[in-house]
């Protein structure tokens, strides 16, 4: 049957409340057309969306079996327009990929063996990049970090964190998940399918703000959040302190072994008083805290 056939009873069944269709994910050369103006006068910006996939979990011990670079054009109220080649390739781990990642990529040993990602041809699209986006960018930031310097002079977002899915009625922020809420579908855990789906994402409206989800991503991203360091806590305090979201560092990293929050800048001054009344008994003492912004965010750096 004919794509145009195929496309009307496709409409026919959306026109009922009875059915959702969902639509492969196909290549989008260009979302928008910038105005001439725009162009010219630079203020158009270079994305990267990055996907890994990886022998494991843990950014020490794990190691990268798979890298996709997806470049995007952007401007700084969400809009995108062209997406470039990008750049994908496999990696040979040292180590055998276990069986788990092998049923959830389809990338086992034999298709990795002796294959090496090109450090030029990393550089070529992340250099120009003002902002690299990964679905889950705690995950992919450490172990691209790993795989060149580069990647820690860049500014970060994520499509998981920098979105607000839950206040806009969507629950669940996997990515599948999501492309089948916006209507679409695709062949997911290989790096450079979720690296597509990724960038579509970015283009869509959100349901209930009506912004669109790279507008909102880019908002979030640019807030500078004070991580507090709730040092020297009562160990009977720990109850409360994880119920307020705080989370144990057990000394990871050279970092204290401590209670900490992520909070927004504008929030410092009301979580300070929160610690003094409920957590110091009305001594608060001289707190570590770090500035978290775009550049370090999400990295194990931070």
């Amino acid at each position: 049957m004919s794509s145009t056939k195929l496309e009307k009873l496709a409409a026919q069944l959306e026109a009922s409340d009875a059915y959702r269709v969902l639509r492969r994910l196909v290549d989008v050369p260009a979302y928008n057309e910038p105005d001439p103006e725009l162009r010219a006068s630079g203020r158009l910006r270079s994305g990267v969306y990055i996907d890994v996939e990886t022998t494991g979990l843990d950014s020490s011990t794990d190691q990268v079996i798979e890298l996709a670079l997806l470049p995007f054009e952007f401007s700084l109220d969400g809009q995108i327009f062209a997406v470039h080649s990008g750049y994908g390739g496999l990696r040979d781990p040292g180590i055998p990929i276990p069986a788990e990642i092998t049923q959830l990529t389809g990338i086992d040993d034999a298709m990795v063996k002796g294959q090496q990602l090109d450090n030029g041809k990393i550089e070529a699209v992340i250099e120009p990049a003002h902002l690299v986006v990964a679905h889950n960018a705690a995950f992919d930031r450490p172990f691209a970090e790993q795989l060149h310097p580069l990647f820690e002079t860049k500014a970060w977002a994520c499509s998981i964190n920098d979105v607000p899915w839950r206040e806009e009625g969507l629950g669940v922020a996997k990515l599948d998940y999501l492309a089948c809420q916006f209507g679409f579908f695709y062949d997911a855990h290989r790096a450079g399918d979720d690296c597509r789906a990724g960038v579509h994402l970015l283009s869509k409206t959100l349901p209930t703000s009506g912004r669109l989800v790279l507008a909102e991503l880019l908002d979030r991203a640019r807030r500078k959040t004070i991580r507090i360091w709730a040092l020297g806590s009562p160990f009977d305090s720990k109850d409360k302190l994880r119920e307020r979201k705080y989370r144990w560092n057990g000394g990871e990293d050279g970092r204290p072994k401590s209670w900490y929050r992520d909070i927004d800048e504008s929030e410092f001054d009301k979580e300070l008083e929160y610690l003094k009344s409920e957590i110091f008994s009305g001594h608060l003492p001289d707190l570590p805290t770090d500035t978290i912004n775009a550049f370090n965010r999400y990295s194990s750096r931070a």
